[in-house]
């Protein structure tokens, strides 16, 4: 029999009975539904919170002293960084490169002193792609030049220090000769991100002004930060822009700089994974269990058809036929049922604030977005599609096989 001709039979057998047809293809697509949504939960969520890590702090690949991770200290520098941003430049994935000044300070003013982190930044290279808090302003703005002597404080820093906008702020710091030096800036802005850590423990500065406090080169700086298209590309953009520095220098990909963050996203993956799997299993069960019963009622018909010509693997062919058949009609189905809640929240989205509250909530010091949305990469889709398509086939092996067996004499004597 020509496998076109068992093909359009299996299909004939599938709608013999319909609800138990019906159910199973409502198994398959509630399934579909529920991996597709923790999925696409996944993807867009975790790379938000990639990306805006990545905007907190040194980008989505770091470039840095070697010894700077393991004893972050301003003495630990990149010399020449001019040049490594245009080698950082020259991968095809990346999108934007900056200079930074990073480290530790503690700031005071007439009332009160609190140690910060800072990061020195030139204003006319920044934006909101690369630095998160230039779009997080809630009175003031960031300083107009590299050289000014603005500073820019979270708002409950400010809060804590005392100060509003236009007011003296003095910071104290140990330069890279290791001399303890010191500064007055003028606060030009406060910005709010709704992450604790961030909006109490953090402060800019001009870069200019920081390269001639710390006694810096020119082209001196403690990091390149590195932006690219796609986070999950950060590994291999690393490897091909560290083989392009010196031994004193390294590229770091996100999850090096900051595995804390690393840590909570892929525990949170796994437990997802884990589900998805036990997803998979409880459905291939209930597929199994409509084949099964399907070829069991069927005994009879499977005698009569070997009887009259049709040979062992016509049957086993027939029965994988019909399974194919429910694995597909099946992602039809769910896709039928997935599109418009997927689309209503991968646009609008649920808004969480009522039980993130006004504090605001985070995660190894980045703020977890109050509007609940999702966005699925394409290829996962694929590999979803994919592993529910082998799960129905894998389902349907057994009563393909028991179809197959059947013995004429003794099944057609069945009633």
């Amino acid at each position: 029999m020509s496998p076109r001709m068992l093909a359009r039979i299996a299909w004939r057998n599938l709608w013999r009975n319909r609800r138990r047809t019906a159910l199973t293809l409502s198994s398959i697509a509630f399934g579909l539904f529920l991996a597709v949504l923790m999925t696409a939960m996944q993807d867009r969520n975790w790379a938000d919170m990639i990306d805006l890590a990545a905007r907190l702090g040194g980008g989505h690949v770091t470039i840095q002293n070697a010894k700077f991770l393991d004893a972050p200290t301003l003495a630990k520098t990149v010399h020449g960084t001019k040049a490594v941003a245009r080698s950082a430049r020259a991968q095809p994935e990346v999108t934007r490169v900056v200079t930074r000044i990073v480290g530790q300070t503690l700031l005071s003013t007439a009332t009160n002193s609190q140690g910060a982190g800072f990061v020195a930044i030139d204003p006319e290279q920044e934006d909101s792609t690369t630095l998160a808090i230039a779009n997080a302003f809630t009175g003031g703005s960031m300083f107009p030049t590299t050289e000014d002597g603005g500073i820019v404080l979270g708002a409950r820093l400010a809060e804590n220090l005392g100060v509003t906008l236009g007011k003296k702020v003095v910071y104290n710091m140990t330069d890279k000769n290791g001399d303890i030096i010191s500064g007055l800036a003028r606060v030009s802005g406060i910005v709010r991100t709704g992450a604790p850590g961030v909006d109490g423990a953090l402060c800019l500065l001009p870069l200019g002004t920081m390269r001639r406090a710390l006694g810096y080169d020119a082209d001196e700086a403690t990091q390149v930060a590195v932006f690219i298209d796609d986070q999950r590309k950060s590994d291999d953009v690393a490897a091909r822009i560290g083989a392009t520095l010196d031994s004193a220098t390294v590229a770091l990909p996100w999850h090096e700089i900051q595995p804390e963050l690393a840590g909570f996203i892929a525990l949170k993956v796994g437990g997802a994974n884990f589900m998805k799997i036990l997803i998979a299993v409880l459905i291939a069960a209930g597929i199994f269990n409509t084949l099964f019963v399907s070829v069991t009622e069927r005994m009879r018909e499977f005698g009569i058809m070997l009887a009259i010509g049709y040979s062992p693997g016509d049957l086993y062919a027939l029965v994988m036929f019909e399974s194919l058949w429910l694995g597909l009609v099946g992602l039809v189905v769910g896709a039928a049922v997935i599109i418009g809640p997927y689309l209503y929240l991968a646009h609008t989205g649920v808004d969480m604030s009522a039980m993130v509250g006004q504090g605001g909530t985070e995660v190894a010091g980045v703020a977890v977005s109050p509007i609940f949305k999702v966005g699925i990469f394409p290829v996962n889709a694929v590999v979803i599609a994919l592993a529910a398509l082998a799960a129905t086939l894998a389902a349907g092996i057994y009563p393909a096989w028991k179809a197959g067996r059947v013995a004429p004499v003794e099944t057609i004597r069945l009633v």
